[in-house]
């Protein structure tokens, strides 16, 4: 009987090709909506662990209550030790010492004389060292635009939009003007040797990376870091393990007061959490107004595909074919419309969604003056439920609609057929 029908499907396109085609452009949607939004979700989480808070973060108590990223008044000491400390805790994680500094990049003229000057947002990080696990966690390899990395200490890269306003070339000097914790000028020349551009405004806008000893020799912080940055070495955020690890951290008793360490999990920093939790409900609200809507729409199809076949289903009756057998007909073929719809606007929808996921779309034209630490390029991300949730709307909502239309069929008076095949 369903091979029967399923010929009957193939054969008659008016009973099967739009209602198909609607099903596959609802499905391909929800799926394409779905893993955009997922992936837009995910790249807030990994910009923002990458580049400011890591996975959990370690500072001084002092430190994490300023506003003030460059507090280096406040930041950790005996790094060494706390680093060990935490290798050998968690070994799971990648540990990554940092400093942020603010300051001025002064560019010499022939005669000594500053030729150009401008602000920057510095950072530093083990470029030489421990290289690898750095060059991994901000993708320098794909970062860089101009030059080469570093491989010898004094040298820098700045940010590709910070070399061209400077009017720079490779190899030239520039001078790194800061301050130290205690309040002095601190000063330090740099050979810039390459040039980065992350994908992210806040930070292409002026950055400048040293590695982490010439900034610990620079700013008069021996044996000592902003802070300690920890990710999963995975790179996967599973807040759970995050929140359960600093919450042990914390637990021991530590002496030094406000320079003390502590640690917080990337949602407990300040404004994340809204910032998540505005993200995840903007995602749910969207997947749910959006799927919702695509099963009314492809409910209606169904509803309004079985009301066309009314005078078919008249003739069937009228041949004496029971009405128990016409629903259960129609609700076959229902099946067979969402099913193959479904399937076929899933296929669409992830490979839409893989092209997104490998390419993106650049809005860096929206983020100009943004200093959210967010992707220029926005990226789908293609999960399990990705490949299932288009069925929602494509196979249940077109046999719902099959349902709901269906019950007039015991409701039809043999009576009446004559003036309905005359009509």
């Amino acid at each position: 009987m369903l091979l029967f029908l399923l010929k009957g499907l193939v054969r008659d396109r008016s009973r099967s090709l739009f209602p198909t085609l609607t099903v596959i452009a609802g499905v391909a949607l929800t799926v394409i909506l779905y893993s955009w939004v997922k992936g837009t979700e995910t790249d807030v989480i990994r910009a923002n662990a990458s580049f400011a808070t890591g996975h959990v973060r370690v500072t001084t108590r002092g430190y994490a209550a300023e506003a003030d990223p460059q507090a280096n008044d406040l930041a950790l000491r005996g790094l060494g030790a706390l680093l060990e400390e935490l290798r050998r805790s968690s070994p799971g994680l990648v540990w990554a010492p940092r400093i942020r500094f603010g300051g001025l990049a002064d560019v010499p003229d022939a005669a000594g004389e500053t030729r150009a000057q401008a602000p920057i947002a510095g950072l530093a990080v083990e470029l030489l060292g421990a290289a690898g696990e750095e060059r991994r966690t901000l993708n320098l390899d794909s970062a860089l635009r101009k030059g080469r990395l570093p491989s010898a200490r004094g040298e820098a890269l700045l940010s590709d939009v910070l070399f061209d306003r400077l009017g720079l070339r490779l190899g030239d000097t520039v001078t790194l003007i800061s301050s130290t914790p205690w309040g002095s000028v601190a000063t330090a020349n740099f050979a810039v040797v390459g040039t980065v551009r992350f994908g992210v405004s806040a930070m292409d806008r002026g950055a400048m990376l040293l590695d982490l000893a010439d900034a610990q020799a620079a700013l008069d912080m021996e044996d000592a870091a902003a802070e300690v940055l920890g990710l999963f070495a995975d790179g996967i955020y599973r807040e759970g393990e995050a929140r359960a690890l600093a919450a042990a951290f914390n637990g021991l008793a530590r002496e030094g007061g406000e320079l003390a360490p502590a640690m917080a999990d990337l949602r407990s920093q300040p404004g994340l959490a809204t910032i998540l939790d505005l993200a995840r409900g903007i995602t749910r609200a969207l997947i749910a107004i959006f799927v919702g809507v695509m099963s009314i729409v492809l409910w209606n199809a169904g509803l309004m595909g079985s009301l066309r076949r009314y005078g078919e289903i008249g003739v069937r009756l009228a041949l004496g074919e029971p009405k128990g057998h016409v629903y259960r007909s129609m609700i076959a073929e229902s099946m067979m419309i969402g099913l193959a719809g479904s399937l076929a606007g899933t296929a669409l929808g992830l490979a839409v969604a893989r092209y997104l996921q490998v390419h993106g779309l650049d809005v860096s034209f929206l983020l100009r003056n943004s200093s959210m630490m967010i992707s220029d390029v926005l990226r789908a991300r293609v999960t399990p439920t990705s490949a299932v949730i288009g069925f929602v709307p494509g196979l249940f909502a077109t046999l719902l609609g099959t349902l709901v239309s269906g019950i007039g069929i015991y409701r039809r008076q043999t009576a009446q057929l004559a003036k309905e095949l005359e009509a």
